[in-house]
């Protein structure tokens, strides 16, 4: 139960410090995000919205409860990286470019497995749940 706790808080760690890197600058309109929205021909205004929900998504998936609420939120983190992985692919970037997008998928993945074995653990020895 130890090492699936401590995998878990790790993955979960790396991919929230991951995702909050990227949507920082999403909700300040930094230069170099505006310039790749720009870019994928979106429009500005979409940035803060998108920073704001990355973020509302990484609070959910790090506090405690709230279990519905939380598959929402692998499942709109998961279709953000896979809106920006198409957005990329439909502007011709390179393959080497979509290497970081699978890290992405892996660890959101590794992280959802994580928390359900979590679940699961201590539903079976009766403690406490961690939805």
């Amino acid at each position: 139960m130890k090492k699936i706790n401590i995998a878990y808080w790790i993955i979960t760690g790396l991919l929230s410090a991951l995702l909050l890197m990227g949507s920082i600058p999403d909700v300040v309109k930094h230069s170099d995000a505006i310039a790749l929205f720009q870019k994928l021909g979106y429009p500005e205004y979409l940035l803060p919205f998108l920073g704001i929900a990355k973020i509302l998504g990484i609070i959910t998936i790090l506090i405690p409860g709230f279990p519905r609420l939380k598959e929402w939120a692998y499942a709109g983190l998961t279709y953000d990286l896979a809106g920006a992985m198409y957005s990329s692919i439909s502007i011709g970037e390179p393959i080497s470019n979509w290497f970081f997008f699978f890290i992405g998928f892996a660890m959101i993945a590794a992280s959802y497995i994580l928390h359900h074995k979590r679940l699961k653990q201590h539903q079976q020895h009766g403690t406490v749940r961690l939805a």
